[in-house]
């Protein structure tokens, strides 16, 4: 049988780990396009299967989407996207997981407040270390985050063939846009 001591010592430790319980904010429904444009076509694709979850304690966050998720105007092009550019039976998905810099610092109000990312992102199998620009603010119970940024193809070693080469930029535009609900 434990002394009362040791069942004190066990509640004051679950009770110090639920105080210090990761407060998580979470979407399934968060939207990520990009944009390529060069003087004989612009290429637009959105997906909105992006899963997003973000510790509020500490501003570390994740960030996962299906490559068959984007679509595109023409069948085509995302048949291409799939196939032969992001190969995305081989590499189904995207993932981006870092942090966002200074978090202690930054006070979450209605108004965006400016923020660094910073983190690995994964495209076609190939990871890399990234800090960008973005914007977060609080809209009712929600945390939206924002960021505008570029990739470039060869980063992510992305082969485009020569016959549609001057149709496709080789630096492509990310927007991403979320909105995280409590946990």
């Amino acid at each position: 049988m434990m002394s009362n001591h040791k069942h004190i010592l066990i509640f004051l430790f679950a009770l110090l780990s639920f105080s210090f319980a990761k407060e998580r904010y979470i979407t399934r429904e968060g939207v990520i396009s990009f944009f390529s444009s060069t003087p004989l076509e612009d290429i637009k694709a959105i997906n909105k299967q992006v899963s997003c979850v973000l510790d509020k304690s500490t501003g570390e966050f994740a960030f996962q989407l299906p490559i068959k998720g984007f679509t595109f105007k023409n069948a085509l092009m995302q048949e291409h996207f799939n196939e032969s550019y992001l190969e995305s039976d081989i590499y189904p998905k995207s993932v981006f997981k870092g942090k966002i810099l200074d978090w202690n610092a930054i006070q979450l109000s209605k108004n965006p407040t400016e923020v660094f990312i910073e983190g690995e992102l994964t495209i076609h199998g190939i990871k890399q270390k990234i800090k960008e620009p973005g914007k977060i603010w609080l809209s009712s119970k929600s945390i939206i985050g924002e960021s505008n940024f570029n990739v470039e193809l060869v980063d992510y070693n992305v082969k485009v063939p020569k016959v549609v080469r001057s149709n496709i930029a080789e630096v492509i535009n990310v927007n991403v846009s979320v909105q995280l609900n409590p946990r």
